[in-house]
């Protein structure tokens, strides 16, 4: 059994104390990371209660019902804030990435709580495979913010179909990850390409955040 309540409370307590003592932005980036971490515990039951609910079988749940409850669930923290707190692009942009690395980063620890640690070359495609989807989703996210960031009635459909992009990209990646073979390479590689690609090429022409 997987404990993944246990899990969230030993490594979210220490985070919840150092919240206390911090200011500014790297008590703002401490919460969304905080953030992402709990998304992704709740998601876990969200999907999990979908599963039953509409019958479907493991395969079809991480096609189906994960990438939705997901990325829908990881966008709820900044829209909250942006509502709420109207922040600045770069705040936003950075709520947005940090939500993405701790839902990443608990989601990992949860998997290797599954499946051990013993085998390495496991442990780096995880990382660099899934753990780098959920941050390449977090920079497609977090670039449409910005480039709509001064209209707003654009701004509330772009969120939306930036929603829609990111929940497709994360179950064409579940279907490729969950193949054998060549295929499995490929869809692996695909979120670190696109992460690296942007860095070496397109961050240098447009430099977006």
């Amino acid at each position: 059994m997987n404990y993944i309540e246990n899990i969230y409370v030993c490594l979210a307590a220490p985070l919840i104390l150092a919240v206390l003592y911090l200011r500014g932005s790297s008590r703002r980036a401490l919460i969304f990371l905080l953030a992402g971490m709990t998304t992704c515990l709740l998601s876990a039951y969200i999907s999990a209660f979908a599963t039953g609910a509409l019958g479907v079988d493991f395969a079809a749940a991480s096609y189906e019902i994960a990438p939705v409850v997901e990325e829908c669930m990881k966008l709820l923290p900044i829209l909250f804030y942006l509502i709420v707190f109207t922040p600045g692009p770069k705040e936003a942009i950075s709520g947005v990435l940090m939500t993405a690395a701790g839902f990443a980063t608990f989601e990992n620890v949860c998997f290797l709580t599954d499946y051990g640690t013993s085998n390495l070359l496991r442990m780096v495609i995880r990382g660099f495979g899934t753990g780098a989807m959920h941050v390449a989703c977090g920079v497609v996210v977090a670039a449409g913010l910005l480039l709509l960031w001064d209209m707003i009635l654009p701004r509330a459909f772009g969120t939306f179909a930036l929603l829609c992009f990111v929940i497709t990209f994360h179950a064409v990646f579940n279907i490729f990850v969950s193949q054998t073979g060549p295929v499995f390479w490929i869809g692996s590689s695909i979120p670190m390409t696109l992460l690296l690609g942007y860095l070496l090429f397109i961050r240098k022409r447009i430099r977006l955040f």
